[in-house]
């Protein structure tokens, strides 16, 4: 992978909740994702970054949705993982395994 193309933390958890989340992968459902997860505070400005982020990186794709069946219902835009997307996860999923190689984390504890 390029310099600019590696995932962040923070960048990691957006796409892992994009892949829970499915067809329901929009801002907010989203950041109570990562909220509930890692009981994390984390603000709907800091997922439309990283969400732009990764659409420019070409990682995500979105639509827009129809409006919510009610009146005045809203449209929400939602986001999938393109297939460089689920290499970049993949890939950094495998070289923080190989950076754990060997080591003894379970004596570090939590934090």
């Amino acid at each position: 992978m390029g310099k600019g193309t590696y995932l962040g933390e923070f960048e990691q958890m957006v796409l892992l909740a994009i892949v829970r989340l499915e067809e329901n992968a929009y801002g907010m459902t989203i950041r109570q994702d990562i909220q509930g997860r890692t009981d994390r505070s984390v603000t709907i400005g800091s997922i439309y970054a990283a969400l732009e982020r990764l659409t420019a990186k070409k990682y995500l794709k979105s639509a827009v949705s129809g409006p919510e069946p009610i009146r005045g219902g809203r449209t929400k835009r939602t986001y999938r993982l393109t297939s460089a997307g689920e290499k970049a996860l993949a890939h950094s999923r495998l070289m923080m395994e190989k950076m754990a190689e060997g080591l003894a984390l379970d004596d570090l504890g939590a934090a």
